[in-house]
């Protein structure tokens, strides 16, 4: 096809030389005792992930098993665009772009590409079949260098309008989840007769200042309101810095594996069920060290944190809501509200979770895959 090139991941002997002796040579900080994870990722955790890195974990073997997918790069807009695209064998299967957001990658859709694009092969009904499409966010694993300012969420939702035409697409569904929760809803404002319909997670609902919104509510949303709180109150600090100084931020990234480590572990700990103590209970730890390698590896870490900078210099728009019919799966960690969520979006599904969290690709992968194959049944 033209403009689309064939991809295969390929990192070359000395850079993980060079990631593995930078592991080595790590200068571990001081540390307050008895503090835990009150003030960041506990040295302990940390040193223990990067014996593992060092000595259990094998990126080749990650990196041979995401090459299982095909995998290809476009230019849109100026931008490197770096994709999965996974056809179904069903010749009927629907479209589905997916978008990851941030600290994730592609890597987040390894558990659920399969049963999204061969239900067949894996016991369930072949008519709920899709092709998938999974670009990796402007700035993100290989869809790099970043090369000019200005990759807002919009921008990239018109990137994905574009990259899905460019593939013969020209009715399809959007799933995401963190940014994709923002970008997906943003496609089908700006191509509504070409998205069939939008599924969400990790998605964010918050009241307004108005008491009114905080009447009614139960038990459960009072509950993830107060989580959410919490979150605003403690756990913000890394969206402030890279909202407001990404290239200062880029220099620590840029230069310690493990610095990169700790930045995207501090969110997976804050961010999976609260079932689970630890972030490689939640997510497995080769899934976790992947992720971060794919980082580390893309250099990444500053060019990522630009989409904060961009989200905030994006002059305001006015909210129109959504005709696209929309699902939202919610799970534990998501601060979502039905009622609010429907001032926004044309909410026609919605299904709450005991199980999962932030990250459910990874921590509930059946969970999000029986919800979008139930949300989009209704639009095939």
């Amino acid at each position: 096809m033209a403009d689309v090139h064939d991809f295969r991941i390929n990192i070359p002997r000395p850079a993980l030389d060079d990631m593995r002796d930078r592991l080595r040579r790590t200068r571990w900080p001081a540390e307050l005792p008895g503090v835990g994870w009150d003030r960041g990722v506990p040295v302990d955790y940390l040193a223990g992930l990067v014996r593992y890195w060092l000595h259990g974990y094998d990126w080749q073997a990650w990196e041979a098993r995401l090459n299982e997918f095909a995998q290809f790069t476009t230019e849109i807009d100026g931008q490197r665009i770096h994709f999965l695209h996974v056809r179904s064998p069903e010749q009927d299967a629907m479209p589905l772009v997916l978008t990851h957001g941030w600290p994730g990658s592609i890597v987040e859709f390894l558990h659920i590409i399969g049963p999204l694009t061969d239900p067949r092969a894996h016991g369930a009904d072949p008519s709920d079949a899709f092709h998938v499409v999974a670009p990796s966010v402007p700035g993100f694993g290989f869809s790099t260098p970043l090369r000019e300012p200005g990759w807002h969420h919009e921008r990239i939702a018109g990137a994905w309008a574009e990259l899905m035409a460019r593939l013969g697409y020209h009715r399809y569904g959007a799933q995401g989840g963190d940014t994709g929760s923002v970008v997906s809803p943003l496609l089908g404002r700006l191509v509504p007769e070409r998205v069939i319909g939008v599924h969400l997670n990790g998605g964010l609902a918050f009241p307004s200042d108005d008491p009114e919104d905080l009447v009614g509510l139960t038990d459960a949303e009072q509950a993830r309101i107060a989580a959410a709180e919490q979150v605003r109150r403690y756990g913000t600090g890394y969206a402030d810095i890279q909202g407001t100084r990404p290239q200062t931020l880029a220099y620590a990234l840029t230069d310690s594996p493990v610095g990169q480590l700790g930045w995207i572990v501090d969110k997976f700990k804050e961010w999976t069920d609260p079932a689970h103590e630890l972030p490689d209970e939640a997510v497995d730890r080769d899934i976790l060290l992947t992720n971060a390698s794919l980082y580390w590896l893309t250099g990444t870490g500053a060019t990522s944190a630009q989409l904060y900078y961009e989200t905030r210099a994006a002059p305001p728009k006015p909210v129109v809501r959504s005709t696209v019919p929309t699902g939202i799966a919610v799970f534990p960690t998501d601060p979502a509200i039905r009622r609010i969520s429907e001032r926004e979006h044309h909410v026609v599904h919605w299904s709450e979770y005991d199980r999962g969290g932030h990250f459910a690709a990874l921590e509930a992968p059946d969970l999000l895959v029986d919800d979008i194959r139930a949300f989009f049944r209704r639009l095939r």
